[in-house]
């Protein structure tokens, strides 16, 4: 039976959506609480257990990579007592995960070298096809099929009714970061224009990168979706000063009709296929809210600026 371990938790999240979790081992100390309580912690961090504001975990994670340093580390003695045949890792973001060098050179130590599977999507389909690459490696492609069928219907369905409905497309932005601001990309702008908007500030299929304010002043979304990297709302409401402070806020139209919402960040910024699909139910509801509900499920994960109770439609 196939023994594998999973680097990134998007990766574990479609491991377990496929009902795989029987063949994972050892997971990064981020993964989705359930794989916490019963899996391995095989990847660390050297900021794990830290609280810093946005701009200190910035500055960090710049300094890091400027200095070519990685702040993931592996621990080898539970990696060698797993000896897994297969990992799962990533190359799409070192900043946010241990990647295939920092892999490579923990596993280089093994007395048995596991197949090393880097998972870096950058759009919807490939976050789909990344799971059908994780069911194939553990010797189960049909769960994949399954899995993604279920998922693609309930695209299909958002865009059908934009469609018989005729809806306009809403201008909208989404933030991966608030200090600096990040604007969004890889599959998020993808995201969007699924729910029926568009992100003219995003970056598809591409890394975010660092979007000036006074560039935001002249987009002046209808619809503004805060949802940092690793944040959930309520560590995302305590940084928001740095945004409402800045010159021009009150004049963006998203503020002004109160359409800006803070959303947990895994809806969106980690690439699992499942949660990325209830991301788009989200961002349907809050742009279209005269044809979409926020579903029950995802209410908490939601929630208006200023607001302390989930959004509902």
């Amino acid at each position: 039976m196939i023994k594998a371990c999973s680097f990134l938790p998007a990766a574990t999240q479609m491991i377990y959506d496929m009902g795989l979790n029987h063949l994972l081992h050892g997971i990064t100390f981020e993964c989705p609480s359930l794989a916490l309580q019963e899996k391995e912690k095989v990847v660390r961090c050297i900021m794990e257990g830290k609280t810093l504001t946005s701009i200190e975990i910035d500055r960090i994670f710049s300094a890091s990579k400027a200095e070519g340093k990685s702040l993931y580390y592996v621990d080898e003695t539970i990696l060698h007592a797993i000896a897994p045949d297969v990992i799962f890792t990533q190359d799409t973001c070192e900043v946010c995960q241990i990647d295939t060098a920092c892999t490579e050179s923990a596993v280089a130590k093994l007395p048995k070298l596991p197949h090393l599977i880097s998972l870096s999507p950058n759009n919807l389909q490939d976050v789909f096809d990344c799971a059908i690459t994780i069911a194939t490696a553990m010797g189960q492609e049909e769960k994949a099929y399954t899995y993604l069928a279920g998922l693609q219907k309930r695209l299909d369905d958002i865009i059908d009714t934009l469609r018989s409905h005729k809806a306009p497309l809403k201008r909208v932005m989404l933030m991966e970061w608030i200090e600096p601001v990040y604007n969004c990309g890889h599959w998020i702008p993808h995201q969007i224009a699924y729910a029926g908007g568009v992100d003219m500030l995003s970056n598809p299929s591409g890394d975010s990168i660092v979007t000036h304010w006074d560039k935001i002043m002249k987009y002046d979304p209808e619809v503004l979706v805060i949802a940092p990297c690793g944040f959930h709302i309520q560590r995302a409401q305590e940084e928001m000063h740095l945004l409402t402070e800045k010159s021009g806020w009150k004049n963006l139209k998203a503020v002004q009709t109160g359409q800006v919402y803070l959303a947990d960040y895994d809806l969106f910024t980690q690439p699992s296929a499942s949660t990325l699909v209830n991301g788009v139910e989200l961002l349907a509801a809050l742009f279209h809210p005269e044809l979409f509900k926020v579903p029950q499920h995802l209410q908490h994960k939601c929630q208006k600026l200023h607001d302390s109770i989930a959004v509902s439609s």
